[in-house]
C-alpha cells in the first residue's frame, strides 16, 4: 500500500508539473479541464497496471530462494508488534480523517441548503435566483445563483450572466469530484492543489464566455469596484475570489492560442508511457522480492506452503525451463545433479535438503550479528539479501548482498564466501554454475544466535561438534525432537509421522482457512502470506498463537483456524512429554 501511495502521488506530481509548465496560460480551456479532470483518476489506475511485455524485454535470472536464516527467530513475530500497532494507529488517523472531512463537507453543504431555504429567491427558466442580504458575495452552486440583493437591485447583469456559464457546464460537479477525492485523500496535498487548479480555469471558462458579449473594460471594473465578503466553500463557483483576480484579469487580455500549441497535449504520452513502464517494473521487482521465503523457520528451514500453490510455482518453474538459452547457468530447481556440499551423501533429494541445511547452518554459525550494533539501526528485525553462484569448479563467486548498512553487507559477503568448496552440479552431462539467493534475518540488538530456534542438532564445524542442549520442561524445537506430536490418524516412523503431522495441519489450513476475507481489505493483487507461530503443548493441544499479516482480520482468521486443529498425541524428548513450537506461513493469492 505504501508503495503505491507513493506511485500515486509521484505521478499526480509529474501531471501537475506538465499543467503547469505548458498548459495553464493557455487558452485551450476545455481541453485543460479534461486533463485536470482525467489525470487525477489515471493517477489511481496506472500503479494497477502492469505491462508483462515490458517485464520481459529484461533478461529474467533463473535463481533458487533458499530458505530464510532466522538469526534469532524467537523475537520475530513479537518485534512486529510495534510496527503492527503502528498500523493499526496508521489505519485509526486515516478513518479519523476522512470522518473529519466528511463532517466538514457536510457542514458546509448544509450552510448552503440554509441559505437556500431561508433567502428569498426568484424562479427562472433555467437557474434559480438567491437573493442575499447579509453576505455582499456572488456564486453558484448546480442551478442556484446566489446574489447579494444589492447587486440585483443595481442589475449586475454581467455576474448573474457570469455564474450563469458555471451553471450550464456544471461546474459544481467538477468541485464535488475533488470534495470526494479530498475526503479520501485528505492527506494528499495534491488534491488540494488540483482543486485550486479547476476552480481557477472555470473562472477562466466563463470570463472567455462573457466578454465576448460585454466591453473588457466595463467587466474589468466590475471585478475592481469592490470589495466582497466572498463565502469560504470550495465547491462553489465564486465570483469574487481575490486570490483569482489578477489572473483572471491577465488571461482576459491574453490572445487565443495559436492551434499549433495543441500540440503540448501530446506530452501526456510519453508522461503515461514513463509512469506504466516504471509501474510494471516496480512490479516486477514486488513480485521477486517476495518470492523470497520470508518464514518464520521453526528450525525445519522448510516452507509448509499449501500444496496446490506449491504446485502451481513448480509448474512455473518447470514451464520457464523450455525458454532457457542453452548456457553455462541452470536452475537449481531443475538441475539433474545438485552441488555437493562436504559430507553430504544420498539420493539427488538428500543432497538438496542436506545443501541447504549446510549452507543454512554455516551462516548461522559464522554471521556475527553484534556488527549490528553501533549502526544507528533500530532494535528491529532486520534482513539481508546475499546472491551467490556455485561456479563450475565448485567454488562460491559473484557473491552480492543487499543490507540497511554497508557493514551488514560486508560481513554477508564474508561468510558466504568462507562457504567450503563443493562438488559442482551438472546438468544434462555437463557442468554448469548455479545461483542461489538467500536471505538473512536477525534481531538488532542480540549478540547471539538463539540455539532453540535455529537448527542446530550436530553440525560440524571444524574439529567441533556442536549440539542443542535440551533442558527439562522446556519447549523443544519440532526438527529435534525424538518423538514428535502425532495427528490423529498418523502412523509410521518417526520420518513418516512427521511429514504426516506436515501434510495434516497444511491439508486442514487449505480446507478452513476463508481466503474470500481478502475482499474489501483493500490489499494489493499478488501473493500474500500470513505468519503463524504456534505451540502443540504437553497435553496435545494448540497453544500460544500469534499470526502476522496484511489485515488483522486475517490474523484473526489464522488463530481461529489454527485454534480448531484437533488434540494431538504431545511430542517427547528424552521420554517426557514437551511442547512442541511450529511456525507456519500459510500463502494465498489476492485477485
Amino acid at each position: 500500500m505504501i508503495n503505491y501511495l507513493i506511485q500515486l502521488l509521484l505521478f499526480q506530481t509529474l501531471f501537475l508539473a506538465v499543467y503547469d509548465l505548458f498548459l495553464q496560460k493557455e487558452t485551450f480551456f476545455k481541453w485543460n479541464r479534461i486533463y485536470l479532470l482525467a489525470t487525477p483518476i489515471l493517477s489511481f489506475i496506472i500503479p494497477l497496471l502492469s505491462l508483462k511485455s515490458l517485464q520481459k524485454t529484461v533478461p529474467q535470472e533463473y535463481i533458487e530462494y533458499l530458505p530464510e536464516v532466522v538469526l534469532n527467530p524467537q523475537v520475530y513475530i513479537e518485534n512486529s508488534t510495534p510496527f503492527l500497532t503502528l498500523l493499526g494507529v496508521s489505519t485509526f488517523i486515516f478513518y479519523v480523517g476522512m470522518g473529519f472531512f466528511t463532517i466538514l463537507f457536510l457542514v458546509r453543504l448544509t450552510k448552503i441548503l440554509n441559505l437556500i431555504f431561508t433567502s428569498k429567491s426568484i424562479k427562472k427558466d433555467k437557474y434559480t435566483l438567491v437573493l442575499l442580504t447579509k453576505k455582499q458575495s456572488a456564486f453558484s452552486f448546480f442551478n442556484y445563483i446566489f446574489i447579494n440583493k444589492h447587486l440585483f437591485e443595481h442589475k449586475d447583469l454581467q455576474i448573474i450572466q457570469h455564474e450563469l456559464i458555471h451553471c450550464k457546464h456544471r461546474h459544481t460537479l467538477d468541485l464535488l469530484y475533488f470534495e470526494l477525492l479530498k475526503i479520501v485523500m485528505w492527506f494528499n496535498p495534491l488534491v488540494y492543489v488540483y482543486q485550486k487548479r479547476i476552480t481557477l480555469l472555470h473562472e477562466y471558462i466563463s470570463d472567455a464566455e462573457v466578454v465576448k458579449e460585454t466591453d473588457k473594460n466595463i467587466y474589468f471594473n466590475i471585478l475592481l469596484a469592490e470589495t466582497f465578503n466572498v463565502e469560504n466553500i470550495s465547491f462553489i463557483n465564486q465570483f469574487f475570489k481575490h486570490s483569482l483576480i489578477k489572473k483572471r484579469i491577465v488571461m482576459i487580455t491574453k490572445e487565443k492560442s495559436q492551434k499549433m500549441k495543441k500540440l503540448k497535449y501530446l506530452l501526456i504520452a510519453p508522461l503515461l508511457l514513463a509512469m506504466l513502464v516504471f509501474s510494471s517494473f516496480k512490479e516486477s521487482a514486488k513480485e521477486t522480492l517476495e518470492q523470497f521465503p520470508s518464514i518464520i523457520h521453526e528450525i525445519l528451514n522448510e516452507d509448509v506452503l499449501p500444496q496446490e500453490l506449491l504446485k502451481k510455482e513448480n509448474e512455473a518453474i518447470l514451464k520457464s525451463t523450455d525458454t532457457i538459452i542453452q548456457s553455462e547457468d541452470v536452475p537449481f530447481a531443475i538441475i539433474e545433479n545438485v552441488p555437493v556440499f562436504p559430507g553430504c551423501e544420498g539420493t539427488q533429494d538428500e543432497l538438496k535438503a542436506c545443501l541447504k541445511d549446510k549452507i543454512a547452518n554455516h551462516v548461522n554459525d559464522n554471521f556475527n550479528p553484534s556488527i549490528a550494533d553501533g549502526l544507528g539501526l533500530k532494535a528491529e528485525v532486520k534482513r539481508i539479501y546475499v546472491m551467490f553462484k556455485i561456479d563450475k569448479d565448485g567454488y562460491i563467486t559473484d557473491v552480492q548482498a543487499r543490507a540497511a548498512h554497508i557493514k551488514l553487507q560486508e560481513e554477508a559477503v564474508r561468510v558466504i564466501s568462507s562457504l567450503p568448496k563443493m562438488i559442482p552440479g551438472k546438468h544434462k552431462g555437463k557442468t554448469v554454475n548455479v545461483k542461489y539467493s538467500l536471505p538473512i534475518a536477525f534481531k538488532v540488538g542480540t549478540n547471539k544466535v538463539d540455539s532453540e530456534i535455529v537448527k542446530r542438532y550436530a553440525v560440524e564445524t571444524g574439529d567441533n561438534k556442536v549440539e542443542w542442549e535440551y533442558v527439562k520442561g522446556e519447549d523443544v524445537p519440532f526438527a529435534i525432537i525424538e518423538n514428535v506430536p502425532v495427528f490423529p490418524g498418523c502412523e509410521g516412523t518417526e520420518s513418516e509421522l512427521k511429514a504426516c503431522l506436515q501434510e495434516k495441519i497444511t491439508n486442514h489450513v487449505s480446507a478452513n482457512f476463508n481466503a474470500k476475507l481478502t475482499e474489501g481489505l483493500g490489499l494489493l493483487p499478488g501473493l500474500k502470506k500470513v505468519f503463524v507461530m504456534f505451540k502443540i503443548d504437553k497435553d496435545g493441544n494448540m497453544a500460544n498463537i500469534q499470526a502476522r499479516a496484511p489485515h488483522k482480520k486475517l490474523e484473526e482468521e489464522a488463530i481461529r483456524v489454527i485454534a480448531s486443529l484437533p488434540q494431538m498425541t504431545p511430542g517427547k524428548h528424552k521420554g517426557d512429554a514437551v511442547g512442541v513450537k511450529y511456525a507456519l506461513p500459510i500463502a494465498f493469492n489476492v485477485e
